[in-house]
């Protein structure tokens, strides 16, 4: 039954069931379409195919049986954000997400639960207590207090699925995977136009909500200022911080804060709450570098700050990798690699050879 796969891909594209049926020159009606939806009846071959071509997806993906669902989805976003918008990231994130364990599959990998950090899950009463959390999580992971060069190639070694989708009025989201005779595998989906810094944060941010176990009743405000806590003390260790600027500030210089920004790969406002957090800078002195903040524009979107990394420096990579792999092993072809990853096959070789250069 396509039911379910049909709702998903005309959420992804944005259309009303009034739209779809325009959009295959009212080949059946809305009606039908919602019929067909809730699996009350069954499109014939043609309107399967013209249905498939007005949302751009293949055949094949509407018919398949493979029951994938998103649970638990937690997302990152502005207060102004709808509901269709929240359908469609979540219709675009399953998307990708079956051809990602389609490929892991074809090349016999199991794609298995997330590597749970030892001491995970972090039950907390204060927010505070995420920095306990931050650490352990390091130690459990073997990563000592350097910075993460890459936050997305971690997350994908230790089983999460990272995603990198263009977003509106959301930052990212996370959410469990579950499907048919397979365990559950974790996600997150990040805004793939954000800068590199935006993005670690977020990752972070919801590596945090993964780990930290609030106690019943908290309110949601202060779950997602444990996960800000937590994303700031792993990404930023508490340590090396005090050992980088003293233990207390009267002020401290923008120059400055651009260094530690290279250093840790955070924009310079998470490094300014950080030492906030651990009162390296008291309430006067961050007020003052905030209204620096503001008068510089660095407050608002695109958030552009000076000495911000390309976005492409945080983009997850691994599921890329696998085409490749699977197409160079045979397993698929030229046309299937160049559809999984949405591009062209003339593109795709134009990649390969760069890739082999």
């Amino acid at each position: 039954m396509i039911g379910r796969r049909l709702k998903v891909a005309r959420a992804a594209s944005g259309f009303s069931l009034r739209d779809l049926s325009a959009q295959i020159e009212n080949r059946v009606t809305a009606q039908a379409i919602g019929k067909y939806e809730r699996n009350e009846d069954m499109p014939s071959s043609g309107v399967v195919i013209a249905l498939a071509g007005a949302l751009n997806i293949p055949v094949d993906y509407l018919l398949s049986e493979d029951g994938l669902e998103l649970e638990g989805v937690e997302f990152r976003k502005k207060p102004s954000t709808s509901a269709r918008e929240e359908a469609a990231i979540e219709a675009h994130s399953l998307h990708f997400l079956e051809r990602y364990l389609a490929v892991e599959d074809l090349l016999q990998l199991r794609s298995v639960d997330w590597e749970v950090p030892r001491s995970a899950p972090h039950h907390f009463a204060d927010v505070r207590d995420a920095e306990d959390a931050a650490r352990s999580v390091r130690e459990d992971w073997g990563l000592g207090n350097d910075p993460i060069p890459q936050l997305s190639e971690l997350l994908e070694e230790r089983g999460i699925k990272v995603l990198s989708l263009e977003l509106e009025n959301i930052d990212g989201l996370a959410a469990k995977v579950r499907r048919k005779s397979h365990m559950a595998a974790r996600v997150i989906v990040v805004n793939k136009e954000a800068w590199a810094e935006r993005k670690r944060f977020t990752l972070a941010h919801e590596l945090g909500h993964m780990v930290l176990a609030p106690p019943k009743g908290m309110k949601e405000a202060d779950i997602e200022k444990a996960a800000n806590r937590f994303a700031g003390a792993f990404l930023i260790p508490a340590d090396i911080l005090r050992a980088e600027m003293g233990a207390n500030r009267s002020s401290v210089s923008l120059g400055e804060l651009l260094a530690l920004k290279k250093r840790f790969g955070v924009s310079m406002q998470a490094i300014a709450y950080r030492c906030k957090d651990l009162g390296i800078l008291g309430p006067k002195a961050f007020g003052n570098i905030f209204k620096m903040f503001n008068q510089r524009g660095w407050r608002k979107p695109p958030y552009e700050e000076p000495g911000s990394a390309r976005a492409s420096t945080e983009e997850p990579r691994r599921f890329h990798r696998l085409c490749y792999r699977a197409l160079a092993e045979d397993l698929i072809s030229d046309s299937k690699a160049a559809e999984l990853l949405g591009t062209s096959v003339r593109e795709l070789d134009m990649q390969l050879d760069i890739s082999m250069a």
